[in-house]
């Protein structure tokens, strides 16, 4: 049954990047495009590759930070499994790359696998509630209207419920009701240890300073992505503003939550090509900056994931970081959730 669901989603999400690649050749001279990055200025598409090397690696510090509270982990960790987890999304469809990261991370450390996916599911909020925040302050100062600003909305929606959802999950054992759902998930007890363990990694919701510096990561990080976006328009002689390039950026992330294929293709280049023209760049000229920028991602991430893999491996490491901390194991124990 889950591999039925499992090939369901491939299905759909390669249906989607096949329309979406169908409305992109639709409207687009796409082999007036591929000239254009094939004339890109080196040095530009340089500087494009440096700042896509910087975002992985703050990403991969953010990710750090997130699990400073629950174990003490190597930055070289958690960039390992974080490029790991990219190349797996390059290959895989339904983001299956978080599932690959929070594995492979529990085989370097010993943490449980259900305690990552929390943390991953707590960087995904954070990373989601930056993406729209900087793309509506960038729909506000380009008054675009239309179906960007929409999407952007529908953005805001979405991050909204999985604020209300982590919440609810957090505040779930003092909820009316909660007795009789622990009652009923005894028949279920790796059920109810995978759900308690998910707590714990959420949990680090609550520690102010963690959260903090989580959030300045983030915007550091889409900083970067913004310049990236820049620096590729430079490459093929656009020269956007810093508000044009953040709503690219913005928005192409967003776009990426859609289901298709593995690598986002499809659902990327139509999205740089929808929100470019909403901003008077031409688009054939879209698309080659957004060319450039996936390429640019999916080789970082892939050569760096399959790096990790063939010199590094996977090792477990139970010595090299604590396992999740007994502060957070018996707080969740008082409440009655390990």
């Amino acid at each position: 049954m889950a591999f039925n669901r499992g090939l369901g989603r491939a299905a759909l999400g390669l249906l989607i990047s096949v329309i979406a690649l169908a409305l992109v050749f639709r409207s687009v001279d796409v082999a007036a495009a591929w000239e254009t990055v094939r004339g890109a200025q080196w040095q530009w598409v340089a500087l494009l590759l440096l700042l896509v090397i910087g975002d992985v690696m703050l990403r991969a510090l953010r990710w750090k930070v997130l699990l400073t509270p629950l174990a003490r982990v190597s930055f070289r960790d958690t960039q390992a499994s974080l490029l790991v987890g990219y190349l797996a999304n390059n290959v895989l469809p339904a983001r299956l790359g978080e599932v690959v990261r929070s594995h492979d991370f529990g085989e370097r450390t010993g943490i449980s696998r259900s305690t990552i996916l929390g943390t991953i599911v707590i960087e995904r909020v954070v990373d989601t509630m930056v993406v729209v925040s900087i793309a509506a302050v960038a729909i506000l100062v380009l008054s675009v209207r239309g179906i960007v600003a929409s999407a952007v909305m529908v953005g805001f929606a979405v991050t909204a419920l999985l604020v209300v959802a982590i919440a609810v999950g957090m505040a779930a054992h003092r909820l009316p009701g909660a007795d009789r759902v622990r009652t009923f998930l005894e028949r279920w007890p790796r059920v109810r240890h995978i759900l308690s363990k998910l707590r714990v990694g959420l949990s680090v919701v609550s520690s102010a300073r963690t959260m903090a510096v989580a959030v300045a990561l983030s915007v550091a990080s889409w900083s970067l992505t913004v310049l990236a976006f820049a620096a590729a328009a430079q490459a093929v002689g656009v020269e956007p503003t810093i508000g044009q390039a953040a709503l690219l950026a913005a928005g192409t992330n967003l776009a990426t939550a859609i289901p298709a294929a593995p690598g986002y293709v499809g659902t990327f280049e139509l999205a740089v090509v929808t929100i470019g023209a909403s901003v008077g760049i031409a688009r054939e000229d879209a698309l080659a900056l957004g060319l450039l920028v996936h390429l640019a991602t999916l080789l970082v991430t892939s050569v760096g994931g399959a790096a990790v893999l063939v010199l590094g491996g996977r090792r477990r490491r139970h010595a090299a970081g604590q396992p999740v901390s007994h502060t957070v194991e018996d707080e969740a124990a008082a409440t009655g959730e390990t």
